[in-house]
């Protein structure tokens, strides 16, 4: 039995393409060869926020969000950033009596812009907020205790092998892998051999028919 279903947030709900492509902007390099770095440094199987490093050595992210802000080009979530099946999904699940949270390795403000959203889920939370950050242990912690079950009854749902299914599934949740955005498609393989997850699905219209099936 299925309690909770708590979703990670860049490239399972949001499509990072704007954002990336914002960051190169600001760095002063070509959209392409910051896509090709982050690709590298996914590949290798590091921290995308090294990506920064290979252009300015010593990148001091989070001082660089606060001129971003400060210049009027800050860290933005719109309606078009979401995936096509994300409210369609997350709307099924709770009409199904099953509780939906949101809760991924995001800014303060990121938890602001999604809840500006108004979406259809019962929490929204991010790293930012609670101080901690996946893979700790006690970002799963704080999901288990967030979301309504015992850890075999949620489901944490990401994109990341490394980040989303190895911790969530170390925590006791059960987690499934969603095959987009360049993790989700490098690792998807990976973890269907090594059966780390408990579903890789394509898309979160194939997960809400495989739980309400």
């Amino acid at each position: 039995m299925i309690r909770s279903v708590v979703f990670d947030v860049g490239e399972t709900l949001l499509d990072d393409t704007r954002e990336y492509g914002a960051w190169a902007d600001w760095i002063g390099v070509p959209r392409h060869t910051f896509s090709a770095v982050l690709g590298a440094v996914t590949a290798a199987g590091h921290n995308n926020a090294e990506t920064f490093q290979y252009f300015r050595p010593g990148f001091d992210l989070a001082q660089e969000r606060k001129l971003r802000e400060a210049a009027g080009r800050g860290e933005q979530i719109e309606e078009s950033d979401l995936y096509p099946d994300v409210r369609r999904a997350l709307s099924t699940l709770r009409d199904h009596g099953i509780w939906v949270g949101i809760v991924g390795n995001q800014t303060t403000r990121a938890a602001e812009l999604l809840r500006a959203l108004d979406l259809p889920c019962d929490a929204i939370a991010t790293s930012g907020e609670w101080g901690v950050a996946k893979p700790e242990p006690a970002f799963f912690n704080r999901v288990a205790d967030l979301a309504p079950g015992s850890r075999n009854e949620i489901i944490y749902v990401g994109d990341h092998c490394d980040n989303d299914v190895v911790p969530a599934r170390a925590a006791g949740l059960k987690c499934a892998l969603i095959r987009r955005g360049p993790w989700g498609h490098l690792w998807a393989d990976r973890v269907h051999r090594e059966g780390s997850a408990d579903w890789v699905v394509d898309s979160l219209d194939a997960l809400v028919k495989t739980l309400l099936a």
